[in-house]
């Protein structure tokens, strides 16, 4: 650190790798803060030349945080790519599978990534700020709670999806492989545990956070507020869906801006590059990009579990639909919604985030239990052989962390020619950046002791994505790209060297 710039490196909490530089100007405010990606995958360029069909297994190994994401995406892709639609309890087994996902990472990162901030303190001593710290407050039984959910959530993806982390069943046309009676009861009363773990998790977010008129105004404030757009899937009825649907996209208002198919993402969405950081930005066609701004004129947009909460007219199952009416309740109380909208108003607190995981969580939660009772999800009908020649598809499913494209395109015999990934943590590059630049301005002043706690409450603006950057990096090419700056001593530019 200089006296003109303030750097968090790394940062702390997230899948992947990243660092943030503020800098300050000569009165010692924040001039700006940018948040840098410094690693790189090159999953888009070495999938191509292999068949599509070992796609959901292969980009599983993306992140061993998410595999799940990246498999169901990759199978609905192949599905298009040939053509194909799985029978109905293909569909079925791929959703139970999917929401048994959803539970156990939405717990993870409640407890263990973003919980810690609130629930031991956001100034807590770096040591306790995790998971054991959480444990030690609460006691050892709520500790045991989150290791059996955990557990049970991957016990789920274990029966359906041949293995309890990177899955193997989906294959183009539906699954290898059904369930029997056995296995389903043994879902169904995994199921009905993850419900009232849902529960309890909502009586200690209120308990320990709504309840806290600290947190409340931490929340609500304009510190960790930017008023973007917003996408997410919707089903037929307008309701959050992790998979089935078409992507919805409001205004900062509230107002609808429009639906696409998976297909016509390309005809809704850019990706921008920047020359600090590895990470594109994508950004709405129909807008434009007018830089790190908010408002309506700025194409940029969020693609969280927030972002899914503001697009929806609510969720598909009875506790958690009634929880959502609550959030918008509490956190948009009096608020008008516009006619053209999706009925309530825009919830742009970024930290409201970790509330709408929760709501989620009962959703999928719910869903597990509806799923097992569903007759057909012990059917053998679970695939649809491809007949047809492959050509181009492209998958799309709600990642906890945001909206997944997995675009493929092949040869006559199934070999990929080209491979495009928009991950969830990518569509939220340009919102987390700006949120983090908007946590420092506002936290940082001329005379402000910059402690270790201040820069967590920074840290905070980009736990509120949940990003995951080993899925996020995918562009490789021909050569590491190189720039070298040279100085001199009063910091002037001499040269630059450039590689790129």
């Amino acid at each position: 650190m200089t006296s003109q710039r303030i750097t968090i490196d790394p940062v702390t909490r997230l899948e992947g790798h990243g660092r943030i530089d503020i800098f300050l100007d000569d009165a010692g405010e924040v001039s700006n803060a940018y948040f840098q990606v410094p690693e790189l995958r090159g999953f888009e360029r070495f999938c191509v030349g292999r068949p599509v069909e070992e796609m959901p297994v292969l980009t599983a190994r993306i992140c061993g945080v998410c595999p799940e994401a990246h498999h169901m995406a990759a199978a609905r892709a192949a599905d298009a790519v040939y053509h194909v639609t799985p029978p109905r309890p293909a569909r079925l087994l791929r959703e139970l599978l999917y929401d048994a996902f959803f539970f156990a990472d939405h717990t993870t990162d409640f407890y263990a990534l973003a919980g810690p901030d609130f629930v031991v303190g956001p100034e807590a001593p770096v040591a306790e700020r995790n998971l054991l710290g959480i444990v030690h407050k609460l006691g050892l039984g709520v500790g045991a709670k989150v290791i059996q959910a955990r557990k049970y959530g991957h016990r789920i993806i274990e029966i359906v999806g041949g293995r309890g982390i990177h899955p193997c069943t989906s294959v183009p046309g539906g699954l290898t492989k059904g369930i029997t009676a056995e296995q389903r009861d043994e879902i169904a009363g995994m199921a009905a545990w993850t419900v009232e773990f849902a529960s309890e998790s909502f009586q200690l977010f209120n308990d320990l956070i709504l309840a806290n008129p600290e947190y409340v105004e931490m929340i609500t404030g304009g510190s960790y507020s930017d008023h973007t757009h917003y996408m997410g899937v919707v089903d037929d009825q307008g309701r959050v869906s992790f998979m089935d649907g078409r992507i919805q996209v409001v205004t900062p208002d509230g107002s609808k801006l429009g639906s696409f198919e998976p297909k016509e993402y390309t005809d809704w969405i850019a990706e921008r590059v920047e020359p600090w950081t590895y990470l594109k930005f994508p950004y709405l066609k129909k807008v434009g990009w007018k830089g790190f701004v908010d408002g309506a004129d700025s194409g940029v947009y969020c693609a969280m579990p927030l972002a899914r909460m503001n697009v929806a007219t609510g969720m598909s199952t009875p506790k958690a639909h009634a929880e959502f009416e609550r959030f918008f309740a509490t956190l948009a109380p009096g608020e008008s919604a516009p006619a053209d909208g999706v009925g309530h108003p825009m919830v742009h607190h970024r930290l409201a985030a970790h509330w709408a995981r929760l709501i989620e969580l009962m959703n999928a939660a719910e869903r597990m239990v509806e799923l097992t009772q569903d007759p057909e999800i012990l059917s053998d009908n679970v695939r649809a052989v491809p007949t047809e020649t492959p050509t181009e598809g492209v998958g799309v499913v709600e990642a906890p962390r945001g909206t997944l494209f997995h675009h493929y395109w092949t040869d006559e015999r199934g070999i990929l020619t080209k491979v495009n990934l928009v991950v969830g943590t990518t569509n939220n590059y340009a919102p987390m950046a700006m949120s983090i630049s908007r946590a420092a301005k506002s936290l940082i002043h001329a005379g402000t002791v910059v402690s270790e706690g201040l820069l967590n409450r920074i840290e905070m603006a980009f736990r509120a994505y949940d990003p995951c950057f080993g899925c996020a990096t995918h562009s490789l090419p021909g050569q590491m790209p190189l720039v070298v700056t040279l100085r001199d001593p009063a910091g002037d530019v001499v040269t630059v060297l450039r590689r790129d």
